[in-house]
């Protein structure tokens, strides 16, 4: 009896620990907004590329398609701040309704390889043995190739489409995380409050999502923040080469691709959407640059 509420005293104990973690990641945060200015203005930029992007309808002066022809192929004015491509369409609106299909495809299929790498390396992690092996196999095979070409073969069999290219940049970036979290695990498994856990009779998959993953949050977020620039970068890519976004849908590198026609004659068409892609995609890495001196302990010392 006295032994299994030592047990429960230690996993107690443990759980705070765990919580004054979390509270000192809070703390390590307002850290880096100080000591890291760089990256507390990358974190206010994404913030409002963000907003701009949620609020594109009532910001933006015309509408996502809306044409002109009289007016097509003007230069940035007081009317047209970037001024129209070929059909008249007013470039900044299209800038910005296109950043919400660009933002979203940065986001959401980092969130969906995220997801799936953390299940993958807490399994491989946890269980051990075949589980492992396959697992870690199966995250060579796709380390091995290229994310690109991974995401051009999988659009090309697939078919090109907004779906589509959700799925081919999802399957692109499990495996690194899954190589993370599976180290992580590895090594928090042996901790004591896991084996405490587990005498108890605390099933498995609870251990794995309730104990074990809290401790992988700072590595998950430093992935998360350079996961997203690449998929914003591959979107483009894609659409630049004409197997990505397609019309009357609107992303950066459709626009990119629209406007490269007119690269010499009216340069703005390429140049604005390239400059947009530029500064996110420095923004998220200049921002996981600092969490990751704020969050990984090796960094700190």
């Amino acid at each position: 009896m006295f032994e299994h509420e030592d047990k429960n005293m230690a996993l107690n104990e443990d759980l705070q620990s765990q919580i004054g973690e979390r509270d000192g990641i809070r703390d390590k945060l307002k850290r880096m907004c100080r000591e890291n200015p760089l990256a507390a203005v990358s974190a206010v930029v994404i913030a409002i590329i963000i907003l701009m992007a949620i609020f594109a309808p009532v910001i933006a002066p015309y509408g996502e398609a809306e044409q002109d022809l009289i007016n097509r192929l003007q230069a940035p004015s007081a009317e047209h701040w970037l001024g129209t491509d070929e059909l008249g369409r007013d470039l900044f609106s299209r800038m910005l309704y296109g950043s919400r299909l660009s933002i979203t495809i940065g986001i959401l299929p980092s969130l969906i390889s995220l997801t799936i790498g953390v299940v993958a390396g807490l399994a491989a992690g946890y269980f051990g043995g075949w589980v492992d092996y396959v697992i870690m196999r199966v995250a060579d095979v796709m380390l091995s190739i290229p994310s690109l070409i991974l995401a051009m073969v999988v659009m090309y069999t697939l078919g090109t489409s907004t779906v589509n290219l959700f799925i081919a940049l999802s399957m692109t970036g499990w495996s690194s995380v899954a190589r993370v979290v599976r180290s992580q695990t590895l090594s928090i498994k042996q901790s004591e409050y896991v084996e405490a856990a587990r005498s108890i009779g605390v099933g498995r998959w609870k251990i794995m999502f309730r104990h074990i993953l809290p401790n992988c949050i700072p590595s998950l977020i430093v992935l998360f923040t350079l996961n997203v620039p690449s998929a914003i970068l591959s979107e483009s890519s894609l659409s630049f080469l004409g197997i990505g976004v397609k019309v009357p849908a609107a992303s950066w590198g459709l626009i990119v691709n629209q406007g490269r026609q007119f690269l010499f004659t009216q340069p703005w068409l390429c140049l604005a959407p390239c400059v947009a892609i530029m500064i996110v995609v420095l923004a998220f890495n200049f921002l996981g640059d600092g969490l990751r001196d704020a969050l990984d302990p090796y960094m700190q010392r």
